[in-house]
């Protein structure tokens, strides 16, 4: 072999950064980027693909039933409520009606019981409807998490529904007192057959609609 024909030197390998760099190039891509998420982010909630399927599968399957849901505004009032005039309200079975229960995709977390309601006998199309009501859970460890109304013909059924607390936080009472509103324009002229649905007993009353 020729002396004069020596082998190429090794590359050497390059060194890494040193980590103040790459500490730096960080900041400089990530604090430029949050700020401008921040200021232009669309508001709202984030867009969940799974929940919105789940969502749009529902409200199909829903309307493929005969239903028109309507959500309701739920909440917990500091002090006991009373509607102006009440129907007469009877007890029921528990449970979901079958029709509803074989439709929906998602079933709601129900009360145990509805012991009370508190609701007008009538009521006029283009006001909204209150519903006043008193229930048990089967422990401390949920709250309210809302309220649906659904129509059919003329039933109507309402479902409350709860969630579960986190954080290890208990409710203070396994009784809850509830307001729902039901929005104007909800509800058309007509006699209904109102049922506010629990696991175990559920409450109905007529309720006529102007």
């Amino acid at each position: 072999m020729n002396p004069s024909r020596r082998m190429p030197a090794a590359r050497k390998a390059p060194r890494p950064w040193p980590l103040k760099w790459i500490a730096l190039v960080i900041l400089l891509v990530l604090v430029p980027y949050t700020i401008l998420t921040l200021r232009y982010r669309k508001p709202g909630k984030a867009f969940e693909p799974y929940q919105d399927i789940r969502d749009r599968a529902n409200v199909i399957r829903l309307l493929s039933a005969g239903y028109q849901r309507v959500a309701l505004e739920a909440e917990v009032p500091a002090d006991p409520v009373r509607t102006s005039g009440n129907a007469a309200v009877t007890s029921a079975s528990g449970g979901l009606p079958p029709g509803l229960r074989d439709t929906l995709v998602e079933r709601p977390l129900l009360p145990t019981e509805i012991v009370s309601v508190y609701a007008p006998p009538s009521s006029n199309s283009l006001f909204s409807y209150p519903i006043a009501f008193t229930c048990v859970m089967p422990d401390s460890r949920h709250q309210l998490g809302g309220a649906e109304l659904y129509v059919r013909g003329n039933e109507i059924v309402v479902t409350p529904d709860f969630e579960a607390l986190t954080g290890g936080l208990l409710a203070r009472s396994r009784e809850k007192i509830v307001l729902l509103t039901v929005p104007p324009g909800a509800l058309k002229p007509g006699k209904f057959r109102v049922t506010l649905i629990g696991e175990r007993v559920s409450r109905v009353w007529t309720l006529q609609v102007k």
